[in-house]
């Protein structure tokens, strides 16, 4: 017990350090309520999970209901690649935020983190699940699997290089990068501001009215509100806009009623296909990964006000590798760090892992009730639009302050010029990568990997400016 207890005081010490360490280098601009290692009460602890869930849980939702569009599954099957995905989401979030095992296998980067099924990986996932006629490889569901595991695995082998790829990764392309992730999800957010693109009533005075409410109550409760009010601003400004909707016709329960009670996740339901030739589409969507990741783990380390070390970086990539490598078991896709959490660490003042750990519980526990998550998913798209403003606005902000302890050199700038620019190119005119061959399309197709990659390459070609002394 002796030996126990003093590991946690050399633990807590270290993070002290970090801690300590990056407001030195950074300067202190936020008051946490509770730090990396802290515990809120669980009561508290389940309020601040759930609101991690609800603002991730649009992005979880999605993909799989992409995915079963592709492979033209019926109503059933779509709900439990729903659940699938929520239970993977879930059980992958608990294994970064806690991180299992030990060097050099060490999985997991040890931040409050959410992880997710990926939109990076859907277009090759089309062309991996459409027939050959429609213009695909043919290789349905089982292939899509496969191709996810052999995927994972060079990630998980990527893992072990990222040490020394993070000296090309300075503050100057870190802060791009995280500026990148917060800019380029806004459109996503005015998109749910809208109702939701392709929505009928899409841009409507009513959506709008509906998405500035939640916003502005989550506004005044973060600035004004004491305790429960300010941490979970963002909880309970969604919760108000959701009963808002209600009388306005805007929630549909039927699909509730037609949801299951209970149903357990089924191994390999859909079989797996380990051809080779799969793979291939998903090489250049999982490097991408990495390079993402790298900037998010740099990103919620920031908000932590816990500078993440190489080695961090490096078990949190190896996290999303393993995590893609069992999802398929279970019935859903790739996995990432979800960006879009990130900003809710400094608006709730919660950086406790043991927060986003009771998430990933909860998201294992709702995706066994099927009409507990279709409650969720069927929230407003409006409604997500009012915390999403707030939410990636904020990520953005964390970049900017990032960037302001750069020095503004003539090679600096275009570096940040074009990471920015392009990033914001491709984001706004994704079109603009269609006619690029497979793999360079999968790279460029997302706005922050191709601002990352620029940016990136820049910051090698790129020599620093000689200072002269007077």
């Amino acid at each position: 017990m002796a030996a126990i207890e003093n590991k946690k005081r050399e633990r807590k010490k270290a993070m002290k350090e970090k801690e300590v360490t990056l407001v030195e280098e950074q300067g202190h601009v936020l008051t946490l309520d509770y730090r990396l290692e802290d515990k809120p009460p669980i009561a508290l602890a389940i309020i601040l999970g759930f609101q991690n869930i609800i603002t991730a849980f649009g992005g979880i939702v999605a993909v799989p209901l992409i995915i079963a569009g592709f492979a033209g599954l019926g109503v059933a099957d779509s709900a439990y690649l729903v659940s699938a995905a929520l239970f993977c989401s879930g059980l992958v979030s608990i294994i970064q935020s806690r991180g299992i095992f030990k060097k050099p296998v060490r999985i997991g980067s040890g931040y409050p983190t959410i992880m997710g099924t990926d939109f990076g990986f859907v277009s090759p996932a089309y062309t991996i699940i459409a027939p050959v006629s429609a213009g695909g490889m043919g290789g349905g569901m089982a292939g899509y699997f496969g191709a996810s595991i052999l995927g994972a695995i060079m990630e998980i082998v990527l893992s072990y290089f990222v040490k020394p790829l993070l000296k090309f990764f300075p503050p100057v392309v870190t802060g791009t990068v995280i500026t990148l992730i917060g800019v380029t999800l806004m459109p996503v957010a005015f998109d749910w501001v809208g109702g939701g693109y392709g929505a009928a009533d899409y841009g409507s005075l009513e959506n709008v009215l509906i998405a500035f409410l939640v916003f502005f109550i989550a506004v005044i409760l973060n600035r004004y509100g004491k305790g429960l009010l300010s941490n979970a601003a963002i909880l309970i400004a969604m919760v108000v806009g959701y009963v808002v909707c209600i009388p306005l016709g805007k929630v549909d329960f039927q699909a509730v009623a037609q949801a299951p009670w209970f149903e357990f996740p089924q191994l390999f339901r859909y079989g797996v296909d380990f051809n080779p030739k799969f793979v291939i589409p998903f090489l250049a969507g999982y490097f991408v990964t990495v390079i993402e990741t790298v900037g998010v783990v740099q990103s919620i380390g920031n908000m932590c006000q816990n500078k993440a070390t190489e080695e961090d970086i490096a078990n949190g990539v190896r996290a999303d590798g393993f995590g893609s490598m069992i999802s398929p078991i279970f019935g859903s896709g790739p996995v990432a760090t979800f960006s879009q959490n990130a900003g809710l660490i400094p608006l709730t003042k919660n950086a406790s892992r043991h927060v986003a750990i009771i998430a990933g519980v909860l998201l294992m526990g709702i995706s066994l009730f099927p009409k507990l998550a279709t409650v969720v998913s069927i929230m407003p798209p409006a409604v997500l639009g009012g915390a999403g403003i707030l939410m990636f606005g904020t990520v953005a902000s964390a970049g900017i302050q990032s960037l302001s302890e750069v020095k503004f050199t003539t090679r600096n700038l275009l570096i940040i010029a074009a990471g920015i620019g392009i990033g914001l190119g491709v984001t706004m005119r994704p079109e603009i990568v269609a006619g690029l061959p497979e793999i360079p399309k999968a790279v460029f197709s997302s706005g922050i990997s191709a601002g990352t990659v620029f940016a990136f390459l820049l910051n090698i070609i790129l020599r620093e400016e000689k200072t002269t002394q007077a």
